[in-house]
């Protein structure tokens, strides 16, 4: 049984536009700052190698590139996160998305002389034109589809909240149509990303547990332990676990601003914290072959 853990870096000017908040101030962002660094020593401590799916346009930060170059020197895996991590990506035309896809990867190039393998779509949202778009690229496998009904009915409704208070996000609500997606590992549909297909790379859904519970670091990090143990259910009979984390789940209130820190409820429990909360739980899955997830890809497609 194999199993991946990564991270998506997504900037905290990201989360500003979540919330909708005015824009970040300029200035060193702590996701690729200590977030990156704090990962690395958490998979070091684990003993694994991990994927970080980065975002292109934050690469032009010499200080970002170099964290991330220090990633891949380790061991770890870059993962293609788009160019500019467009939240409504999946919705744009076919050109459009073909070019978020390449200059995302060019920008992982540039700084690590090697083109990715591995995408992860801004807001796990996908369409046919963006998986037609990476067959087309030559990807080997997308980490996006996520069939979390908590996670879904969460979203819809504080993106509700924002509209009715005149400050909307700039996040979207995906389709329905993801909640029905498989929880294995599969090939999909060119037209319907959320069914089996035909497509030649793999789809590797982030884990869910009970009645789609989100294994994913944010949640990992804020509840108990006792309730990360009851709702993890039927997660560790999965061919893969693939565990997924963001930036911000290893920051927390003194890393952000005090809007976001206000609005971002994961940021009150301290860093240190959720950093043990999250190797506690990797470490509950015990016998687990943990791999990158092109690893894992390539394993489950031979």
């Amino acid at each position: 049984m194999l199993a991946s853990l990564s991270i998506d870096l997504d900037a905290l000017e990201h989360y500003h536009r979540i919330h909708g908040l005015p824009e970040r101030a300029p200035g060193d962002d702590p996701v690729y700052g200590k977030a990156v660094e704090r990962f690395g020593e958490l998979c070091a401590r684990l003993g694994l190698r991990g994927t970080a799916f980065c975002v292109g346009l934050n690469l032009a930060d010499p200080a970002a590139a170099a964290a991330v170059r220090r990633l891949a020197a380790a061991g770890h895996e870059l993962g293609n996160h788009s160019l500019s991590h467009d939240y409504a990506l999946s919705r744009r035309p076919a050109a459009a998305i073909a070019a978020e896809v390449e200059g995302g990867a060019a920008a992982i190039a540039a700084v690590t002389g090697a083109r990715p393998v591995g995408f992860r779509a801004p807001g796990y949202t996908l369409s046919g034109p963006l998986v037609s778009a990476l067959a087309a690229q030559g990807y080997r496998y997308d980490s996006s589809t996520f069939p979390a009904l908590p996670y879904y009915l969460a979203k819809a409704a504080v993106l509700g909240t924002l509209a009715l208070g005149a400050r909307p996000s700039r996040a979207i609500l995906d389709r329905p149509r993801v909640l029905a997606a498989p929880r294995r590992p599969y090939r999909p549909r060119p037209d319907e990303p959320y069914a089996q297909g035909e497509l030649p790379l793999l789809e590797l859904p982030v884990a869910t547990g009970l009645l789609g519970f989100p294994l994913t670091g944010t949640f990992v990090a804020t509840l108990p332990a006792w309730a990360v143990r009851l709702l993890r259910a039927g997660a560790a009979r999965r061919p893969l676990l693939a565990i997924e984390l963001h930036g911000v789940d290893l920051l927390d209130a003194s890393d952000a601003s005090p809007a976001l820190a206000a609005r971002q409820r994961d940021l009150r429990v301290p860093a240190a914290e959720k950093l043990r909360r999250i190797e506690r739980f990797v470490r509950s899955f015990g016998e687990r072959e943990w791999l990158t997830l092109a690893e894992a890809a390539a394993r489950l497609a031979a």
